[in-house]
């Protein structure tokens, strides 16, 4: 990996410089990965083992919340141990594993959003058809698929980051590894990987953004020819998969469809996306959804009856 270059680690700036603000680093961002862990990893546990959710949303909202708990697993520990370290030291092979892995899981995130999306189209739009159309062998194609798409933007990504030679600095004013930050100590002109980067992560969060809109707003209008009943639980399965979206693709726009600058809010902007919506996601699912709670509050029953007859 290192052939041209003659920087072997990099130093990540992180957040801030300041030790107390360190601090508050580490408690927040600890507090956020533990939450995030526990209810993604209680989502994919409920799902897995209630028969009660074997629809095909609650199919991909199982692969929803496994990326959401690697992708923030690609990010939150080393931040974790970095807001307690004095030298924040990743190695060249660390940092191209750390962008692999961002892109990787991030753009599965998008994927899988966009194939809950396509579920929720047929479910209220072709409602006589859905069993066909989403038969388990579909969705099991569709994740397929999605699976594959990943690996070939992050293959994609880690392929422009390893043309980048690095021979003078190697502070990188971020608190991870991603092409954007490195772009700015490469020793070439960056234009045209910029612009590869742009074409490429900015058309999958831009293009998917637009699908998921356009998809919801044909769901919206289809609405108005069902019943009370069906319109409220339709607006409030949609309404969550809406926030979703906002929450996650609004940010990853605004870093990855510009020119190669940077500004002050970037890292701010990023750990919202990488740190803030994998740990909303749980709650936004299960707080808005009946069938979850539900669910989950049965399989805690079972344990908790099966534990108090032994």
């Amino acid at each position: 990996m290192q052939q041209n270059n003659s920087v072997t680690e990099f130093i990540l700036l992180g957040l801030t410089e300041d030790l107390m603000r360190q601090k508050m680093v580490f408690v927040i961002v600890f507090i956020f990965y533990v939450g995030t862990m526990v209810g993604n990893l209680l989502i994919i546990v409920t799902i897995k083992s209630s028969r009660t959710l074997g629809s095909p949303m609650y199919f991909f909202l199982f692969y929803l919340s496994l990326a959401d708990s690697c992708f923030s697993t690609s990010i939150a520990p080393r931040l974790i141990v970095d807001a307690l370290s004095a030298k924040r030291i990743i190695s060249y092979n660390e940092c191209m594993t750390q962008v692999f892995a961002l892109h990787f899981f991030g753009s599965m995130e998008v994927f899988v959003l966009i194939l809950m999306a396509v579920d929720r189209y047929v479910a209220i739009c072709k409602p006589l058809h859905y069993p066909n159309i989403m038969s388990q062998q579909v969705c099991n194609i569709l994740i397929v698929l999605a699976w594959i798409g990943a690996f070939i933007h992050s293959i994609t990504q880690i392929i422009l980051a390893l043309r980048l030679p690095f021979c003078g600095p190697n502070l990188i004013d971020h608190y991870c590894c991603d092409l954007q930050p490195l772009m700015e100590l490469a020793c070439m002109d960056t234009y045209v990987i910029n612009l590869l980067m742009v074409s490429n992560s900015g058309a999958i969060t831009t293009t998917g953004f637009v699908i998921l809109m356009i998809s919801y707003i044909v769901i919206l209008h289809s609405l108005r020819n069902h019943s009370a009943e069906g319109r409220k639980k339709a607006l409030s399965t949609c309404t969550s998969h809406i926030i979703v979206v906002v929450l996650f693709f609004v940010p990853c726009i605004f870093i990855y469809t510009r020119p190669p600058t940077t500004f002050a809010m970037d890292k701010m902007v990023t750990i919202f996306y990488t740190i803030g919506t994998p740990f909303l996601n749980p709650f936004i699912y299960t707080l808005r959804n009946a069938e979850v709670k539900n669910a989950m509050r049965m399989i805690w029953h079972i344990k908790i009856t099966s534990e108090g007859k032994r």
